[in-house]
Order: C-alpha cells, then sequence, then structure tokens
C-alpha cells in the first residue's frame, strides 16, 4: 500500500500555483517529483511555481524543453528541473548527471517516464490530467516512502 495516495482538483492556473507554491517550502535536497501528464496538462506550469517558491532573487524560469535540464542555486542546495520529452534512452539520462542529482538537489523531472528503472523509489509522484472545463486540473499524488506521508500532511494542515 502506497505511504501517499491522494487525488485533488485543481481548478485554474492560480490553484496549481498556490499548492505549487506551499509544497515548496517543505522540499530539499534529495527529493525528488516525479511529474506526469500529457502535454499542456500543468506540469511545467507547477515545476515553475515550486522552483519560484524557493528562489532567494526572483528568476525568469523558462521551460528546459530544449536545454533538457536547467539548474537553479536555492542555497543551500541546487534545483534540477528536467524535462525528458526528447529523450530515447535511460543512458542519455546519465550523461545528463541528473542520476548524481537526485542525490543532493531538489530534482523536478517532467515526463518521468524516459527514466525507466532510474527513476527514484523514494519519489514523490505528480499525474496531472486536464479537466473538461479550461484550467481545470485533476492531480494525483502518490508515494511509496513514508516521508512524503508527513510532507502532504504539513501541506494541508497550513
Amino acid at each position: 500500500m502506497p505511504a501517499v495516495q491522494l487525488d485533488l482538483l485543481l481548478t485554474s492556473p492560480e490553484d496549481t500555483c498556490a499548492l505549487a507554491q506551499k509544497l515548496g517550502p517543505l522540499l530539499g535536497a534529495g527529493d525528488v517529483l516525479l511529474l506526469e501528464g500529457d502535454i499542456g496538462a500543468g506540469k511545467t506550469h507547477f515545476a515553475r511555481s515550486v522552483i519560484q517558491s524557493l528562489l532567494r532573487e526572483p528568476e525568469d524560469v523558462p521551460s528546459p524543453t530544449f536545454t533538457l535540464v536547467q539548474i537553479y542555486d536555492a542555497a543551500p542546495f541546487e534545483i534540477w528541473h528536467a524535462d525528458l520529452y526528447r529523450l530515447t534512452s535511460p543512458d542519455e539520462v546519465v550523461e545528463l548527471g541528473l542520476v548524481d542529482a537526485f542525490e543532493d538537489s531538489l530534482c523536478l523531472v517532467e515526463w518521468p517516464d524516459r527514466l525507466a528503472e532510474l527513476a527514484p523509489a523514494t519519489a514523490l509522484t505528480l499525474s496531472f490530467k486536464m479537466g473538461e472545463e479550461a484550467g481545470v486540473r485533476h492531480l494525483s499524488l502518490s508515494a511509496s516512502d513514508p516521508r512524503w506521508a508527513d510532507v502532504v500532511r504539513h501541506l494541508f494542515d497550513g
């Protein structure tokens, strides 16, 4: 049985941003968020909001679609935002250095299916699905690591 299994309805892009901004301060080095969903489902919007909530100085947070990885300094740790859509092999993930980053950085990974067996068992998976109305998203959070149960509890306690 998963340590975390939660389904949410986000009724607007602002709801998505607000959730990401609440989650950001609960994250740290070694945390991995696996962001699943179709193109346009809200993965990048969510990741951008998490990253911006952790930066000391505001900065542009572009999608890493073409660069594959964007790295941000959120002292005392780095944030790696990866978009693996264009990768064809888990070997390419290793070449990017992403596997090493899983250990000591906060990693937000879009298209985590490209990780295959390299996906950390300790990750929190966020699955985004578009709703029938514009801006509405269905979000499922799941994880087997008990650490995420505490994070989710804190997320909704405040």
